[in-house]
């Protein structure tokens, strides 16, 4: 009897020893989990906070730095020696002109600028047309008018495309890079609601630094897309939105998702004519 009592002790200790093992494992294990789940969690949010910095470093005039990604699906970047879009015909573009244009104040008025007024971007992929909305963004609208009527747009380049749940394409700018502007700002208007997709396709918004740093630098929405409501809605595109989505179709140089389109996109010219 008292040898069976022992076996049973023995037996029932094994048991329990077992028992503590296991949740010490379990333990272990959770905190495995939590620990690569905090680690993921990091390198996302370093990931996001690198490309902000890269962004706003990058660009006096910067549309997307603290944007909140749409549900908008991502296109993927097509290397560089893919062909265009059956529908996309592009011409080697023209030589980006001097950054030399400065204006010390911001325009008057003009009359074309008082009414609804078409701004015509002849690009080297064709032309993009853009109606202007005075009634809600009147001072933008008279800069915008004003630089296209003293050229200062012609012989630009797009130079950056963005094709993850910010989808836009980034022109006006005379320096190529982010950095360039007319000497001048533009306060903000006609700022959306926040909210999903409160920038939808064919929107065209002002590019900024912050609040009430907009100069000549807009970008064109191919794709409804989610933004901090801080960008001034100024036009909407009548014509050619179709050319910037094959742009954005061909991706971004390097296979990313925010940089230098693979096809360059440099406005030839531009005027401003009644709508």
């Amino acid at each position: 009897m008292t040898s069976n009592r022992r076996e049973k002790r023995l037996a029932r200790e094994k048991y329990e020893r077992q028992q503590v093992r296991r949740q010490q494992g379990a333990i272990a294990r959770k905190r495995r989990q939590r620990i690569i789940g905090i680690a993921v969690a990091a390198v996302i949010v370093i990931s996001a906070g690198a490309w902000v910095a890269v962004s706003r470093s990058s660009s006096t005039d910067e549309p997307v730095a603290e944007a909140v990604p749409s549900e908008a699906p991502s296109s993927s970047a097509a290397p560089s020696g893919s062909a265009l879009p059956a529908a996309l015909s592009c011409t080697e573009p023209s030589a980006i002109r001097a950054n030399d244009q400065t204006f010390a104040t911001a325009p008057q008025p003009s009359p074309l600028s008082q009414k609804p007024a078409q701004i015509t971007l002849v690009t080297n992929c064709g032309t993009i047309t853009i109606e202007t909305l005075p009634s809600t963004a009147p001072l933008t609208v008279a800069s915008e008018v004003f630089l296209t009527e003293n050229g200062f747009y012609d012989k630009t380049q797009c130079h950056r495309l963005t094709t993850e749940g910010i989808l836009v394409l980034q022109c006006g700018d005379p320096a190529g890079d982010g950095t360039g502007g007319p000497g001048y700002t533009v306060p903000d208007e006609n700022l959306p609601t926040e909210g999903e997709a409160n920038y939808p396709a064919g929107t065209v918004a002002m590019a900024n630094a912050g609040a009430g740093t907009a100069g000549s630098q807009f970008f064109i929405v191919y794709g409804d897309t989610t933004l901090p409501s801080g960008y001034t809605i100024w036009g909407t595109v009548t014509g050619g939105l179709d050319i910037v989505e094959q742009v954005a179709a061909l991706g971004v140089k390097g296979g990313g998702s925010d940089g230098p389109p693979v096809q360059p996109v440099v406005i030839e010219s531009a005027s401003v004519s009644a709508a």
